[in-house]
């Protein structure tokens, strides 16, 4: 049987512009515009604060004072909130993980995207041993038909063939990280790299994701809450 380290602290990226959602995010972060009755970031903290996830951390870029404002230091949902701005701009996903690495802890962290919502339950997140990190995968939606990996036997891959697409769920350990350098990096490369070496394992997540990055995808995600 396969051992698997369950994270104990998290990270939250929202640190994106959120220009393809103007003109709703002139003046709001986009993890604070509502749907379904509540900010989209209440999701995530509520699905954290379930899964036992206790120490949160969560960057920020474009009006970063307000989301600092809106969930102060979470006690509202049994956490304890620490933030990384990034003060110079949007470090892109490696380079704002990298840069918030000192408060996440030696052991494996979960990160959630600030702009996806999903019904995947993550109090069954974890890496298993030997592993650098454990992607959620799911089916590709029309927005990105072609995918972003392989999985094969619960292992990631990036050879030919079918593939599915991230849905910005995953668990990291630190050594991920391992040679990278502070600044703005993606963090499709280093997952790729990784998976070439078969550093890392996957699950396909069936259920309900959005990737709320349009008003168009809001509106619809609002409509399938509002009616469940």
């Amino acid at each position: 049987m396969i051992r698997v380290d369950k994270p104990k602290k998290a990270m939250i990226l929202a640190a994106g512009r959120g220009a393809r959602m103007r003109p709703l995010t002139d003046h709001t972060p986009k993890p604070l515009l509502e749907v379904g009755g509540k900010p989209l970031v209440h999701y995530h903290l509520e699905a954290l604060a379930l899964a036992g996830i206790r120490e949160l951390v969560i960057n920020h870029s474009y009006l970063g004072e307000m989301i600092e404002s809106h969930l102060g230091d979470g006690t509202r949902w049994g956490l304890s909130i620490r933030y990384s701005p990034e003060t110079g701009g949007a470090l892109e996903t490696g380079g704002g993980i990298f840069n918030a690495l000192g408060m996440l802890g030696e052991g494996p962290f979960l990160v959630v995207n600030g702009d996806v919502w999903s019904d995947y339950d993550l109090t069954g997140a974890g890496c298993p041993v030997g592993k650098l990190a454990h992607l959620v995968l799911i089916d590709n939606p029309e927005h990105h038909p072609e995918g972003d990996f392989q999985l094969s036997d619960g292992q990631v891959g990036t050879g030919e063939g079918a593939r599915l697409t991230f849905s910005g769920i995953g668990v990291y350990r630190p050594e991920l990280f391992s040679g990278c350098h502070a600044g703005t990096f993606r963090m499709a490369p280093l997952l790729r790299a990784a998976a070439d070496r078969d550093g890392i394992s996957g699950e396909h997540h069936r259920g309900y994701w959005s990737d709320v990055g349009t008003p168009e995808r809001l509106q619809e995600l609002d409509r399938v809450l509002a009616g469940s």
